[in-house]
């Protein structure tokens, strides 16, 4: 019975909204960065990097303090405002090839603790201390997590039911993606759609596996001072709208092996074919691409040489590793390793060509996504993807809705 809850979000005032949003802070380059705060100075970057004010670079508690203050600075000018009222969002983003539409919400940390929200991914606890500390100070949250649940029809009247009144937001950004954003008031909607989020057995993080551990920190730290720290702000998107891309991998040497040698080792494990300067990319799952010294090859699992026993072994990133890059090169951290540097995007096997002919890296590996089947029997069997196995749109923009804890 996964609980969602409306909360008093805290928003960019409508006339405001597209200036206020951001990207995650870690996705812009340091001139993109350099080029917002100088000439927008109601992005909500300036709230996460307040030491521009002062042409300073500042890290922990003295960081947290100053993003606090800024937080301030915005609900103090009205660039950011707070519903009076408990209430549901509906979020849509579009662009020109997919749209999706979700409800931000907030949900339980009791949850994620007892498994009703279901994990894929594991956190490292330095960073989730680090982000419990961040939210404890800053006293706000500013980019849900994502989750997923079975599609429903019953949540999917809902949603076109209310797009049917004027969205409170309307805008499009410079990636010309459009957003829109409506305010769900009506308590029947409200309580029907907690009806039927308490009636599914259990809801799945696709993206934000650290933000709901730190969350989970901070409301037991936090005890019974507020119910507003036993709850995280979260997009729930039915699981047929997720996409989920790869992530690929590129390798800085053979690990002491000729080219030669590698390749009869991988033939053991693979039927290998040379196909040139043929950019070749996987059509299916258990099928790999690679580029080495100048040429592309397509790898096809020799099945008879590798046991499927678990969700996990399945997983064509967990099968890499298993396969090649330990035993072979000999890659045995895939979190710290400095050998090892994955990689995304619709252009992605050009940039792996790249850099393995400008001798960054020795190899680069392409892989056939995961999907959001994978991604759910890995995590109803309690196990844990490598890292980097999924790269996981939509992204939520920081700001567009805040949940703020009530002290």
């Amino acid at each position: 019975m996964p609980i969602i809850k409306p909360f008093k979000g805290v928003r960019a005032a409508p006339h405001m909204a597209s200036h206020v949003i951001s990207r995650t802070y870690q996705d812009y380059s340091d001139t993109e960065l350099e080029a917002i705060l100088k000439y927008n100075p109601f992005s909500f970057l300036h709230i996460l990097n307040p030491g521009y004010k002062f042409s300073n670079s500042l890290k922990g508690e003295e960081r947290f303090n100053l993003v606090r203050n800024r937080y301030l600075e915005f609900k103090e000018e009205q660039y950011l405002v707070q519903d009076k009222s408990p209430v549901f969002y509906i979020y849509e983003r579009s662009d020109a090839v997919h749209s999706y539409t979700g409800i931000i919400a907030g949900t339980a940390t009791s949850d994620y603790d007892n498994g009703k929200i279901k994990k894929h991914e594991d956190t490292l606890e330095q960073r989730e201390k680090l982000f419990k500390d961040y939210l404890k100070t800053v006293g706000f949250n500013a980019e849900p997590v994502l989750l997923t649940y079975p599609d429903d029809h019953v949540i999917d009247e809902v949603i076109d039911h209310e797009k049917k009144q004027r969205p409170v937001y309307d805008f499009v950004t410079t990636d010309r993606s459009c957003h829109k954003l409506w305010v769900i008031k009506d308590i029947h909607h409200i309580e029907l759609l907690q009806q039927q989020f308490a009636a599914m057995p259990h809801i799945y993080i696709a993206d934000g596996h650290h933000r709901s551990a730190s969350s989970s920190l901070l409301a037991s730290e936090m005890g019974e001072k507020h119910d507003s720290y036993n709850h995280f702000m979260s997009y729930l998107i039915a699981q047929s709208q997720l996409r989920i891309y790869e992530f690929n991998r590129l390798i800085k040497d053979l690990n002491g092996l000729s080219k030669e040698a590698f390749l009869m080792q991988l033939d053991m494990k693979f039927r290998i074919q040379n196909r040139g300067l043929e950019m070749y990319k996987p059509s299916k799952k258990h099928h790999f691409s690679m580029y080495l010294d100048g040429e592309f090859y397509s790898l096809y699992l020799r099945k008879d040489t590798y046991n499927i026993e678990t969700p996990l072994d399945d997983l064509d990133t967990q099968m890499l590793f298993d396969l090649v890059l330990n035993p072979i090169l000999g890659i045995e951290d895939l979190r710290n390793d400095s050998r090892i540097a994955y990689s995304y995007g619709q252009t992605d096997l050009l940039r792996i060509k790249d850099r393995v002919d400008k001798n960054e890296f020795a190899v680069g590996f392409g892989l056939f996504p995961a999907t959001v089947e994978q991604m759910k029997s890995i995590a109803d069997e309690s196990l844990i993807m490598p890292p980097k196995s999924t790269y996981i749109r939509p992204k939520l923009p920081s700001g567009l809705t805040i949940y703020e804890f009530e002290s």
